[in-house]
């Protein structure tokens, strides 16, 4: 049985990690532009979606479609698939593939069809499966979130319980390359429970590293209350990054709050402040427009974002309402004329990148 893996850019980590899983159960996920018999398989956000679903419908040959927005929406997605891999793909869709191969119709955990859902009863062990094999991609060092910002789809897919891939297993596949790079949902809670930083066991992961590290850049960015003076002295040491890339999201601490996103503005004003006496170059994420945020959160924002401009690089983009997420559904707020003008301005000079005026485009 022929297996393909249908490119997609956005889905290139994906690819990297289950290609691994694949091979290592005997099965090559051969790389397509177009789908192929016996199966080809996708991995949709929800920007790209749209863009596929056509052509997976009236593709002739049996389509296995998984990431974000197939797991958050997988009674639609089973409409023009035959299988949808709901969550975690490493353990299941090597499990779907030798059941097709096979021809056993009972479900497999995990995959969803026409016929219906059966949810599956693991989580991925990290160090279960390799990082990447034949097909290259970044070191995924942890999993899940603690965090439950409204927002967000990470812990709705990959639990609140953070998981790490072992410092040995880090090394073995960072090692293979000149520069190591990583995924992570806040790179500095490796090796933690994702709220209490454990700075000896990134000491630990750094100097088991041969190779020139990027920590806290995209995409293993931080959040703002774990930059302190311990984590900076540690990229500092042993990081060739000079930028540290971290979420603040609002200047008002009322769209924090209600966000539920575990930080206040202050948080990221030490953060900013901190970055600047070490030398790096802090590059902080926000976004505009969401459904509850006033004009006045806005202006805060606003303001928040023109103070980190003259002191670090910005990264704004239109609040997107993601399926699966508390705030899906909701209605984004307009973003103000004055906001859309400093953004056009920081961007023509060069401080700030991003889609603030279109959510279907993102600036990395």
């Amino acid at each position: 049985m022929k297996v393909h893996w249908r490119l997609i850019h956005a889905a290139r980590n994906s690819y990297a990690a289950l290609y691994a899983a694949g091979e290592s159960a005997g099965y090559i996920l051969r790389p397509v532009d177009a789908p192929e018999p016996d199966v080809t398989c996708f991995s949709l956000n929800s920007i790209n979606e749209p863009r596929y679903r056509d052509e997976i419908a009236s593709a002739d040959c049996i389509t296995i479609v998984g990431g974000p927005h197939a797991t958050a929406r997988y009674q639609e997605t089973v409409r023009y698939a035959d299988y949808v891999v709901v969550g975690e793909g490493e353990h299941t869709l090597p499990l779907l593939l030798a059941s097709i191969e096979n021809g056993d119709e009972r479900p497999v955990p995990g995959v969803a069809t026409k016929e219906g859902y059966e949810p599956a009863r693991h989580s991925v062990l990290l160090d279960a499966f390799p990082a990447f094999s034949q097909m290259k991609g970044y070191v995924e060092i942890s999993r899940g979130c603690p965090f439950s910002c409204g927002y967000c789809q990470t812990p709705r897919i990959f639990g609140s319980c953070m998981r790490h891939r072992s410092i040995d297993a880090i090394a073995t596949y960072a090692n293979r390359y000149e520069h190591a790079r990583f995924v992570s949902p806040n790179a500095f809670a490796y090796g933690s429970d994702g709220i209490h930083p454990r700075w000896e066991k990134i000491e630990h992961l750094f100097r088991r590293l041969s190779h020139r590290i990027w920590f806290g850049t995209f995409p293993s960015e931080v959040r703002p209350e774990f930059v302190c003076d311990e984590a900076l002295s540690l990229l500092s040491r042993y990081c060739a990054n000079t930028k540290l890339h971290f979420g603040a999201q609002s200047g008002s601490d009322d769209v924090l709050a209600r966000l539920r996103r575990g930080h206040t503005v202050s948080d990221v004003v030490s953060a900013v402040e901190l970055c600047q006496e070490y030398g790096i170059t802090p590059v902080v994420d926000f976004i505009l427009g969401f459904p509850f945020e006033t004009g006045y959160d806005q202006h805060k924002t606003a303001e928040m974002i023109a103070w980190v401009a003259e002191r670090g690089l910005v990264h704004a983009h239109r609040f997107l309402p993601l399926p699966g997420t508390p705030l899906e559904g909701t209605v984004p707020s307009p973003i103000l004329p004055e906001t859309a003008h400093l953004c056009g301005k920081l961007a023509l000079s060069g401080r700030l990148t991003g889609s603030w005026d279109d959510p279907q485009v993102r600036f990395f």
